[in-house]
């Protein structure tokens, strides 16, 4: 028997398990929902439910994978939201979604208290509801009971404890908090004041890939029991490892609900000032899953505009190919697609013969458009990659593919299903012992490329 790497990717929609060989070939796939409710306040969800899930998607994967110990298990996720836990290690609160915009009141409040450039300079972060240090300052506020917290974790981090292993705080997603200063990879004084969390709350710094002790008997998954855990990381940067698009040049184009551009570079090749003008244009500079790297990310969501103009147009993804070959034929000149990055999708310009295909072309140009902005921001402080890497849910769109290579060059699309799973398994194998280091990881199967 083959012995076995899992990686369980908890994402916004879902957590994702996939069981791989040491090979890194998929055998065996879960999937659970994220336990989202939505409340007077926002979404939130409670964070034994979110464990449950994350077991459950375990679960289906193992029940559909052959035989073989499990050596390691790498957890990535979402970054930003985080669990609150008393000294008995109970939750104390909801955990709030990264989208939730509850903290609007104590976004202003930042800066005035920090400013914009201050709070940037220092994360590599723009200014903005998404972080976790308005969240906690919230719940702090409307939550009394959060006041007897003496741990804060992560998604993934929080996932790791619940299956047995060691409390921590990973570099990339402590990246994402709000509290971790850049230069320096320390937790960062001011920050923590301002939010009023005690830097004891905070776990030690860890890179993605070190073992954090094994999964337990308790956690109810016996084909588990005994192999080794790791945070593999926040989502995205998990990904560039599981689609080979970590490497020098590299760009992750990872097309889901929200596209995301990343790229990897030496830690310190960015200095403070472009830092400060990353963050101007919605850019996070921040530490990688990657020991000695830094990552720069910026998104858009041009996933969720095209799932809303399907929509529109009352089509099913199971009808996407044949759209795509329509639109292919299209210039998309006659309609105009603005406010991809809006909660309001504006379209003009539909006249007499525009068909479905007309407007598909156009929202794809105009996705592209908007991330190509993004792209050449990034090009413009760390220089022209090398290679662009495309997956996630929309890049099976062959029109999408040719959009981008039209505008953004050449691209690799390596068709892995699940990139974050994928590195996840990998950054797990690392802390077992099954590869020495990143460069022992496995490469995916060539082709794609064009």
């Amino acid at each position: 028997m083959d012995p076995l790497i899992v990686g369980l990717d908890v994402g916004t929609t879902t957590s994702k398990a996939v069981v791989f060989t040491t090979q890194g070939r998929p055998v065996g796939e879960g999937k659970a929902v994220t336990p989202w409710v939505v409340t007077p306040h926002g979404a939130q969800l409670d964070a034994g439910e979110l464990l449950d899930s994350a077991q459950e998607a375990l679960r289906q994967a193992l029940a559909s994978a052959p035989d073989g110990p499990v050596l390691a298990v790498g957890v990535t996720s979402m970054g930003e939201s985080g669990v609150l836990l008393n000294g008995h290690g109970v939750p104390l609160a909801p955990v709030i979604a990264w989208h939730d915009t509850r903290d609007r009141a104590e976004v202003r409040d930042l800066t005035t208290a920090l400013g914009e450039d201050h709070f940037a300079g220092r994360t590599g972060l723009p200014l903005r509801g998404q972080w976790s240090l308005t969240k906690h300052r919230w719940l702090l506020e409307h939550h009394p009971q959060t006041k007897e917290a003496v741990r804060r974790l992560n998604i993934a981090e929080w996932v790791v404890r619940g299956l047995g292993g060691e409390e921590s705080a990973e570099q990339s997603l402590a990246s994402r908090t709000g509290w971790l200063e850049l230069a320096t990879r320390s937790w960062w004084p001011e920050a923590l004041e301002w939010s009023g969390a005690a830097r004891s709350l905070m776990p030690d710094l860890v890179t993605a890939g070190t073992p954090l002790g094994t999964v337990g008997a308790e956690a109810g998954i016996p084909r588990l029991t005994g192999a080794v855990l790791t945070v593999a990381g926040h989502d995205h940067q998990a990904a560039t490892v599981g689609a080979d698009a970590a490497g020098p040049g590299d760009e992750l184009d990872s097309c889901g609900t929200a596209e995301a551009l990343v790229r990897t570079v030496p830690a310190g090749l960015v200095n403070t000032a472009d830092v400060a003008t990353l963050a101007k244009g919605g850019i996070t500079t921040g530490w990688h899953v990657l020991s000695d790297h830094w990552c720069l990310l910026g998104g858009t969501q041009g996933g969720l505009a095209l799932q809303r103009v399907l929509g529109l147009l009352g089509l099913t993804s199971g009808q996407l190919a044949e759209l795509d070959r329509q639109a292919l034929v299209r210039d998309g000149r006659t309609v105009t697609v603005t406010g991809v990055d809006a909660d309001e999708l504006r379209i003009a310009g539909v006249a007499n013969g525009t068909g479905p295909a007309d407007l598909w072309r156009a929202t794809l140009e105009a996705v592209v458009a908007q991330a190509e902005q993004v792209h050449a921001a990034m090009s413009a402080v760390v220089g022209a990659h090398q290679a662009l890497v495309v997956t996630g849910g929309w890049s099976r769109s062959r029109a999408l593919l040719e959009v981008k290579r039209r505008v953004l060059g050449p691209l690799r699309n390596p068709g892995v299903s699940e990139a974050g799973a994928r590195g996840a398994a990998l950054l797990g194998g690392m802390a077992a012992g099954v590869y020495a280091g990143p460069r022992e990881f496995p490469p995916l199967e060539p082709g794609g490329a064009s």
